[in-house]
């Protein structure tokens, strides 16, 4: 096993956590350098505390018990801590009894309990089990040790007890079951929601480089909190002044009084490390980090960063930024606005996450133009800590969000953003912008990792987790006013209604283009009719049982009144259930936005609050607000699909697999493609069937393996010149007998003589499959989205238009549903020209095992089942390309860690 710079245990078995209550603690194997720590916080204990551990008033740790806990050889016995600011604060170990078997054994600070380290510990100390080849956990534990039987209980593990002599043995298998993994996503949402709930409202903010300086950003920031009205405690730190417009300054933050919970730094870059640890003492809980001059900057800076998470994170703290923009909490109770940002868009129920503090300022402002109310805004920066999927946490419990908008450049972990965007888009609809993500286009300074997965793989990603994708900030906003204030559409049908035929015929084009069927209209009154005629015609639209959704668009006449149009759209749209958009176009005071009335949008806005929740969402042109009603319908009928199982066949030996992958590393450390017969052995152990091939270098070699295979039979070239030629030119089919084979060999021969080649890689020899759909099947693990299964068709349709259909496993039945009818060419497995169709079953049960078969071993760098024969009667898998180098650890693994 791998191991880190400069230790002796293996990579990934250290990582920072978010504990229960929200704060940070580092999880990481003893070492002997930690004995006097050890020793500190035995002595720390309460007598109660070492005897429910040791069973015993073991008031000092002996010599001989310190060297044998912190020395230790990270196979029969290992032992981790977890440690706040360098302090211990939770030791959790396993002793093997037997080869299959250990012992567990957990003491956790009496001032840190009720926080889940007990559990993350056990989390950790079972994955390290399971790698060191540990099936089973047992412990001893007193009966009045209740904390400890019910980390047992609670971890979702079966657990068996019986009680003898005074104490109840507990015994459970490690091995993660659909309950244990269940168990540990809800206390990491739970934690990481509490996280950034405790960054959103803050009970106290200190501005460290507050500025006199009415053009410096310590200023402006501290000047932007004071003029919200924040309703905590608000501090200013300078190292001369008392006071800076009007807030009390102090000239540390250890002089400050009270307990800060956030501290916001906008000091000179060289100077924040020393700002951190200042934060560390004084036991800040969150830091948002203005300052630039990080990983943007050069390898200077890059280590400067990575400085700032370790610090921040040993001391228990969470960070924004660095080079954030900064954070904004509409709510009454918090009105916190520590961005650079002089306005700000009101209360609303839209949260907003943009990584770029330039493209903050344009989201913000954007936001404001439209009258969209803002429920909390965060702009990561170089996301060295907190970054979007820690606020997709914290809004599927916050009841004051009801969309969210997702501006991201860069993405670290895409596995979790899919698992958490996929619970939150079921109760909250996520419209994301992306300008690139990793190899995609990066910005400077954000931790990402290299990826070799195509754009259309995040796409997939996105659609899979019901994400809605817009191009640019633009269209976040145009889907987002119609999410935030019209119900979703209940089916793809579209009325359209206007007093132009050319915005009837433009909205109606868009709606065919956009993939949604017109079943009423367009309608198109006359210019000059009246608001009456109008508001029946609207009616009549909403009325019609045959629509979903309305599209409105107006062009006013010179009579017009414009108020009562608008009112009138109003009206018709107020009394359904029914979603409408609108285009006013040279309406006086009517732009982009969403509006109910006028009298209704004046009152709202006089009041200080977002719009009213059922208003019309008003585009500049009929194309945006069919684009919109497009997304919010193709979402719906996400929402409204039955969501499928996990897929799971039957027959899949994992300890098989494991057994190939072992015996090849065994060999070659780095990794090396599979042999034919080591591949057939692999994907024997998950039901698939190799079909039987044979080598020969001669025509009689061919022969003698056409005769063992059974006639007809194939004959194909290993020439790399021949091998991914479209057609047959490398192939010779239906071979029905030695002299065919004879005749097959000497027109490859010749045809490679040709080519300048004496073929001596070879030929292969394998029985004829019957007629059927030449499919391609992928598996491919990614540095940073981990498994990424595909499929495609053989031939031109992959190799020249690129038609591939992609999904990030685990997939459930649905996923492997939508995998194969997601190419283009999809078609061809129902049947084409009278062909019978494929028996698609089959097919998905191949799709099926591959994607556990990724999902599950991360050392299988790539899977490539190519020629798939898929016809009426099953699926033929006549090849196949494995290569096995040793697993990256995954960003989203089977236990809790900050990425």
């Amino acid at each position: 096993m791998p191991t880190e710079p400069g230790t002796t245990y293996p990579v990934g078995w250290e990582a920072d956590v978010v504990l229960r209550d929200g704060s940070v603690a580092h999880v990481r194997p003893i070492t002997p350098d930690d004995a006097e720590a050890l020793r500190e916080f035995h002595r720390r204990q309460s007598p109660e505390s070492i005897y429910l551990r040791f069973f015993a008033p073991l008031r000092e740790l002996s010599d001989r018990d310190v060297h044998r806990f912190t020395h230790v050889d990270h196979r029969d016995r290992v032992a981790l801590i977890a440690t706040v600011r360098d302090d211990i604060v939770g030791v959790g170990r396993f002793d093997r009894i037997d080869e299959h078997q250990a012992e567990v054994a957990f003491n956790i600070s009496d001032h840190f309990q009720g926080r889940g380290i007990g559990s993350v510990l056990l989390e950790h100390l079972a994955m390290i089990g399971q790698e060191v080849g540990v099936d089973r956990f047992t412990a001893e534990v007193l009966p009045q040790n209740r904390k400890m039987i019910n980390v047992f209980r609670e971890a979702g593990y079966d657990v068996t007890h019986r009680y003898e002599d005074g104490v109840i043995a507990l015994s459970f298998d490690i091995a993660p079951t659909e309950r244990s993994v269940l168990v540990r996503l809800a206390r990491e949402h739970r934690a990481e929601s509490m996280s950034v709930r405790q960054v959103l409202s803050p009970r106290s903010v200190a501005v460290v480089g507050a500025s006199r300086r009415p053009d410096a950003i310590g200023h402006r920031f501290l000047r932007n909190i004071l003029v919200s009205e924040y309703t905590g405690t608000l501090v200013a730190v300078h190292p001369e002044a008392d006071e800076i417009l009007g807030v009390t300054a102090y000239p540390t933050l250890e002089a400050v009084p009270h307990e800060v919970d956030l501290a916001v730094v906008v000091v000179p870059a060289e100077k924040v490390l020393d700002v951190v640890d200042d934060c560390a003492r004084k036991g800040v809980r969150a830091l948002l980090v203005a300052s630039a001059g990080f990983a943007e900057a050069g390898p200077e800076g890059v280590e400067r960063q990575e400085a700032l998470r370790r610090r921040a994170r040993a001391s228990g703290m969470r960070v924004v930024g660095p080079n954030s923009f900064g954070l904004i909490n509409t709510h009454p109770d918090v009105l916190l606005n520590a961005t650079l940002a002089n306005q700000v868009p009101r209360r609303g129920r839209l949260g907003l996450f943009a990584q770029s503090g330039a493209l903050g300022i344009a989201v913000l402002a954007s936001a404001s133009r439209r009258g969209l109310g803002v429920s909390t805004f965060a702009s990561a920066g170089n996301r060295v800590d907190v970054s979007g999927n820690d606020l997709m946490q914290y809004w599927i419990d916050d009841d004051d969000t009801d969309v969210v908008g997702l501006y991201l450049e860069s993405m670290g972990n895409p596995r979790k953003f899919s698992r958490i965007a996929r619970q939150l888009s079921r109760a909250k609809p996520v419209v994301v912008v992306s300008s690139g993500v990793s190899a995609y286009g990066a910005p400077p300074g954000h931790r990402t990792r290299p990826t070799q997965v195509p754009p259309e793989a995040f796409d997939a990603m996105l659609r899979q987790a019901g994400v809605i994708r817009t191009e640019n900030v633009h269209q976040l906003f145009d889907v987002a006013q119609l999410l935030l204030h019209q119900p979703l559409p209940a089916g793809r049908r579209v009325a359209v209604v206007g007093n132009s035929d050319a915005l009837g015929a433009l909205s109606a084009q868009a709606a065919l283009s956009w993939g949604l069927e017109v079943t009423h209209g367009p309608v198109s009154l006359p210019a000059e009719a009246a608001p009456e005629a109008y508001t029946a015609a609207l009616r009549a639209a909403f009325d019609d049982p045959a629509v979903d959704s309305v599209v409105t668009g107006f062009i006013p006449p010179l009579a017009t009144v414009d108020s009562t149009v608008v009112d009138a759209v109003h009206q018709a749209s107020a009394g359904s259930e029914k979603p409408c958009v609108a285009t006013f176009l040279g309406l006086r005071g009517v732009g982009t936005g969403a509006v109910s009335s006028y009298a209704a949008a004046a009152a709202a806005k006089a009041a200080g609050e977002d719009a009213v929740r059922r208003a019309v969402p008003v585009y500049g042109m009929p194309e945006d607000a069919v684009r919109a009603l497009a997304a919010a319908t193709n979402h719906a009928q996400w929402r409204g699909r039955d969501r499928g199982r996990l897929v799971h066949p039957p027959g899949l030996h994992d300890e098989d697999v494991e057994a190939v992958v072992e015996r090849v590393l065994a060999q070659a450390p780095d990794g090396r493609d599979l042999t034919r017969e080591e591949a057939t052995e692999l994907l024997a152990a998950y039901g698939v069937r190799l079909w039987p091939a044979r080598h020969a270098a001669t025509a009689d070699e061919a022969v003698a393996a056409a005769d063992a295979l059974g006639y007809p039979v194939v004959v194909k070239t290993l020439s790399p010149v021949l091998r991914h030629q479209t057609g047959t030119t490398g192939v010779r089919i239906d071979l029905d007998g030695p002299e065919a084979v004879r005749g097959a060999v000497e027109s490859l021969r010749l045809r490679l003589g040709t080519l300048g080649t004496l073929g001596t890689e070879g030929i292969v020899v394998q029985q004829m499959a019957l007629p059927g759909v030449i499919c391609v099947l992928t598996s491919q693990e990614d540095p940073l989205f981990g498994p990424v299964v595909s499929f495609s068709l053989a031939g031109p349709p992959t190799e020249l238009l690129g038609d591939i259909a992609h999904r990030i496993p685990p997939l459930t039945d649905v996923d492997v549903s939508d995998l194969l009818s997601g190419v283009r060419a999809a078609p061809l497995l129902e049947g084409h020209r009278g062909a019978a169709p494929v028996n698609r079953g089959a097919l998905a049960d191949l799709v099926a095992r591959l994607s556990c078969l990724a999902d599950r071993h991360p050392e299988l760098a790539r899977v490539h089942l190519n020629p798939v024969n898929a016809w009426s009667g099953g699926v033929d898998v006549l090849d196949a390309e494995i290569t096995v180098r040793p697993a990256a650890t995954r960003k989203d693994g089977e236990r809790r860690a900050m990425t």
